[in-house]
Parts: C-alpha cells; structure tokens; sequence
C-alpha cells in the first residue's frame, strides 16, 4: 500500500543504481582489490602488480599483463551489466571464471575516480578511458602502457561522504587489503602476486610452480609453523571427478580463532557450511575444546556441480551433491589425520625446523610445555617438593645386563606388535646401562631414560631428547584400542520402555524418512508419526542414561541442514573417551623402563597418537641444536 507522503514509483537514473549496487560489490578498499584482481586473473595474467596509498582510500593501482581490452569496448567495460565471461543461461550453470555480473566496474567507478589503460597484444597502440563517479561521463584517450591493463582508483567513497566515514582506521582497512591478498595469492600458485603500500613492498612472489615454492609462498602468507605440523594431502574420486589437495594443520596445531582457515572450491575461496560441517567432523575427537583447525585446502570440481552465483560477493557456494561432497572430505581428511605417527611430525620438524627455542621451551606442536600438561599434571608439579633425593620418579641407573633384558623383553609386554620386531635385536648401551640410539634407529620415539615427577617420560631418540606425558598418550592408545573393539564387536541396542515421541519441525521429519537406515546403522530405531513428530522405539544400551530429545532433535537439524551428522557417533566417543581417561595411567605411578618403552612401542603404532583425547599434545621433541642453544653451546 503506498501513502500519501510516499513518492510514485519511478525508474532510478543509472548512477544512482551504480552506487546501489556499489553498496553490495564495494564494502570497502579491500572490495575493489579482490574484484579488480579476479578479472585480471580471468585475462589471464601470470603478473598482478598491487600498488596502494593510505590502504587505498587515496589510491589503487592494478596492473596486470593479461590479455588487455581492445579500443572499442573500453566504454562497454565499466558500464553496468557488461561482461565477456557469459553470454546465456548454459554459461551461468558452468561459470569457470571468477567475476561474471558484470557489475564490478561499473560499481566501482560510480564511487570513485577510475582510470582504465588497457593495450591487448595484437593492438598498436594503448587508450584510456576515465569515469568519475558525479557524472560517469567517459572519454577515451591514447595512452602509453606495455600488453595488458592497469586500473587506477583514486578517492573511493569521494561523493558519498555517508559510506567514506564508516571506513576504519588506515591500518584496520590495510588489514582487510592484506588478508584479500593472502587468499588470492593462495588461490594462484601459478601467478606472481606484488604488493606495495605506501610505496614499500610488503609481498613479491613469482609463480610457484612446484609444491616447494608453494611453500614458501605459504610460509610468508600464513606461518612456518603451519608447514611443520601439517599433512600434506592428495586425494582423488574419478567417478564423481573430485580432487582434494592441500595442507592440513594437525590437531595441535591449532588456533584459538578461525583465522588460518581457506578452503578453495575451483580457485575461488569460499565459507561453506557442508565444507566447515564435513572438517569439523574430521577433526571431532582430536581437537582440543574452543580451538580452531588450520588447513589450506583446493577442491576441484566440475563446475556444474556447484553453484557460484549464490551471493554478490561470490564468498558462498552450492553444492549440487552436497551429501558426496561431504563425504568425500570427511573420509580423506579423517584417513590423513589418523594417518599421523610421532615419527611425522619429528621428521617434518626435521625438515622445517621448529620455532626459536628460548625460556619457554618450544614443542614439536608448537605448544609451550607448560600447555602440554593436563590439569591434573600441573597440580601434581605445584605439590610435588622441589629437592631432587626425594622424588618418586627418579630410577636409578641399570646395570647393562638388566637394562638388555628389559628392553627385549618389550614384545612380551605389547602384544599387539609382533614378537620379532624387537627380538633377538642387539643394542649398544652406554656406562650407565641405557640404550644408545643413532640416526638409523628403527624407533622414532627411541629409548626410555627415565621418569619426572611421576607425570613425564624422558626418552632419547635420534634427534635429541624426548618428553612424553605418560597419561595423556596411554590415554589415546586406550581410547583408539576400545574404539576398535568397539567397532568389532557391533552396537547393542534395547527397546524403550515407554516409546518416546518426540516433537519437531516439518524439515526434521523428511530428514528422518530420508535417513531411517542412518538410524537404524546406529542402534536406533527412530520413525516419523506426524507431519511433525517422530518416535523412538529402540536406542543404543551405551545411551540408557542420556537425554535422547535433544540428542535426536540436534542429528535431524544436521541432517536435514548438511546431509550428515557425527552425534550420536561423538557421544559414543565421549563415553569411550572418559572410560579410557580412567582406565590409564595416572599420575605419579611409578614406571619401569621396560614399561615406559612398551608405551613409546605404542604411540609409534596407534593413530592420532600425537595427542591425547582432549587435543593436547601428547610429546614434545627437543632437538641437539636447541639443546645446544639452550645452554649457549658453541658461542
């Protein structure tokens, strides 16, 4: 219903429906950056030149060594709706490209000072052409440039005061600029990335072709550390032409914000909620509570199978098999993690290096050994007396004879490996009777020296000196055995007394039709009564004493949002992991080395034994050159 003070409807003039529709492509300066470069890379450029002023409120120049834009069309460019990326309707559902509305410069240019100089290869000359936002009059004019296009941005938001105020402060918009620029710079190995603020350089790379290079790149975008406790990992599926490849951050490496986090779907970064649901599930028992994992991940894919054109900015994807998709990432990632030994993350240690070790000791997992103990392992250091005769922990040195036996005798105390891993093998011992480990020594964790405080494993390896938290690695290795048992053994299930109907939504009851043998799968027998109600006849013996209401309505809200859901799997896993915490080995009990390295034997084979079942790191590894450090040796 219109009013009497409202005014008839009209058509709005052309600029005023740029600079609206400015308002959803052009938040800020880091908008205009990410735009402008995307259609430099859709021209194919190998080179992007960043160049900014006052984090680009005063300036920003693009320049690119693309395939350029001819004379006559340099007009055509920065109106609006004008694009040579798609043409009809087959185009939209099979976008390769990165911009394809056609409405980035035309926006852009409504709100600013634009400059287009532009010479494709095959053209003799270069032109220019110039907007301004008052008017968006154009004029094009020769120009000097070499093959390619250079876009010149100058005073955004001049003529509309309202936006330019709710810019931030230079360094909080140079943050936004930055961040664009690690995802872009990310997303193309294959490009040389440059950026200059104020005219100094704050990034140069060439194109990266080989994973090494790749690395690098990575390291000086993201972290170093990031490459020294990360998987790397390959995966195909020809029959739904997928292809994951990329870096993920193990579970103890990770962040207290989801800031190292970019996902990749056809080069393009995006924020998906299959994808976040799909990792997060990856990483369900490994994490430590309130952290974030760190991941740099590329998912190539068909493009008909997914949908770009969702959102002006492009940041949100459809996938069109969004269960496939799900799965597809949750098995890989979930295989690379559990694939991790203690031996991977010493050797990539080994090969990145760890962080600078000062008066906080430094760990493979980039904790500091404080955080690596459990809360109950640092009360039990605050209590315990600082004098060293009285300690519980210490052993004495073995004689060499008894200290062969003990380490021989390792097969019969671990069952599990296979009695002649370690049988009849010799070892050189030292005067004090301890084993003697060199480079070529067949377990990583190496050789139990002794016990601290009833809490730590001191170990020698190859690389130096290891401490193990005794309780939080026996923790895991009884939680990944009790889960395979478990696995083994099926899931009992028993009626309910009473049947319970639970209410729901119009949604969670298809999803429950659609799921019934996921249910069923999990020992439950769940069925939809109503159009918005369900019931629950049989459940899980190991969920007699949990409220199954909230359990049910929460698996169907998954279902129906992602097409998949880890509750009822993850209360499973809860209860088996407080069962394991209980059943292992707890603090101040006394170890002999025999028995301390049957538990190395063990992390050396379980999954995921790098960290406990909380997400704490369960080792740490100090190298000679850190040690030597430490103690200014060799100064």
């Amino acid at each position: 219903m219109s009013s009497n003070n409202q005014s008839s409807i009209q058509k709005l003039n052309p600029r005023l429906a740029n600079q609206i529709a400015a308002g959803e492509v052009v938040e800020r300066p880091a908008s205009v950056i990410k735009e402008v470069v995307e259609n430099a890379l859709d021209a194919g450029s190998t080179r992007i030149e960043i160049d900014i002023e006052q984090a680009g409120v005063k300036l920003m120049r693009i320049k690119d060594n693309g395939k350029g834009i001819v004379k006559d069309e340099l007009d055509l460019a920065i109106s609006r709706h004008a694009t040579s990326k798609i043409a009809n309707l087959d185009d939209l559902e099979n976008v390769v490209s990165m911009g394809f509305r056609g409405e980035a410069l035309a926006s852009i240019a409504s709100v600013s000072k634009l400059l287009l100089t532009s010479k494709p290869k095959d053209q003799e000359d270069a032109w220019s052409v110039l907007a301004k936002g008052q008017d968006m009059d154009t004029q094009v004019q020769p120009a000097a440039h070499p093959d390619g296009t250079t876009l010149e941005i100058t005073d955004l938001f001049f003529n509309t005061p309202a936006r330019r105020k709710f810019l931030k402060t230079e360094k909080t918009e140079f943050n936004h600029i930055d961040e664009v620029f690690k995802r872009l710079a990310l997303s193309r190995f294959d490009v040389g990335f440059h950026l200059r603020h104020n005219q100094k350089t704050i990034y140069a790379f060439n194109p990266a072709p080989t994973q090494l290079e790749q690395e690098r790149r990575i390291a000086q975008l993201l972290s170093k550390d990031l490459l020294q406790n990360s998987v790397v990992i390959e995966a195909n599926d020809e029959a739904q032409g997928i292809h994951l490849h990329g870096w993920v951050g193990l579970p103890t490496f990770s962040k207290s914000h989801a800031s190292m986090q970019y996902f990749f779907v056809n080069g393009r970064v995006v924020r998906d909620k299959v994808v976040s649901h799909a990792i997060k599930q990856a990483y369900r028992d490994v994490l430590y509570h309130g952290r974030f994992p760190c991941y740099v991940l590329y998912l190539t894919m068909d493009p008909s199978m997914v949908d770009v054109n969702v959102h002006p900015t492009k940041h949100e994807v459809r996938f069109r098999e969004q269960r496939s998709v799900h799965g597809f990432l949750f098995h890989h990632l979930h295989k690379a993690l559990a694939s991790v030994r203690p031996d991977h993350q010493i050797q990539a240690q080994a090969q990145y290096g760890n962080p600078s070790v000062n008066s906080n000791l430094s760990t493979a997992s980039g904790f500091s050994v404080q955080e690596n103990m459990s809360e109950q392992s640092a009360m039990n250091l605050q209590n315990s007396n600082s004098g060293f005769g009285a300690s519980q922990s210490y052993s004495a040195p073995l004689a060499a004879g008894e200290s062969q036996a003990q380490v021989t005798h390792y097969s019969a105390l671990h069952p599990s490996q296979s009695a002649g891993d370690d049988a009849g093998t010799e070892f050189v011992v030292n005067q004090s009777g301890l084993p003697v480990v060199d480079e070529n020594e067949g377990h990583p964790l190496g050789y139990a020296l002794a016990q601290l405080k009833g809490i730590f494993i001191l170990a020698e390896n190859a690389k130096g000196l290891l401490i193990v938290d005794m309780h939080a690695a026996h923790e895991r290795i009884t939680y990944e055995r009790m889960k395979k048992d478990y696995a083994q053994a099926g899931i009992a299930s028993q009626p309910v007394l009473v049947p319970q109907n639970i209410n729901v939504s119009a949604h969670q009851a298809d999803a429950c039709e659609e799921f019934s043998s996921y249910f069923t799968k999990l020992g439950f027998d769940v069925r939809r009564t109503s159009n918005e109600s369900v019931m629950v006849r049989e459940m899980p013996v190991y969920l007699s004493q949990s409220e199954v209401e909230p359990l049910i309505q929460k698996v169907l809200m998954d279902l129906h949002q992602a097409g998949n859901s880890d509750l009822i799997e993850a209360t499973q896993n809860e209860i088996l992991s407080t069962m394991a915490c209980h059943g292992s080995v707890r603090a101040n009990r006394r170890l002999s080395i025999a028995e301390m390295n049957a538990l190395l034997r063990d992390m050396e084979i379980t999954e995921r034994s790098g960290q406990c079942n909380h997400g704490r790191p369960t080792f740490a590894q100090l190298t000679m050159p850190e040690l030597d450090k430490l103690f200014m040796r060799g100064r």
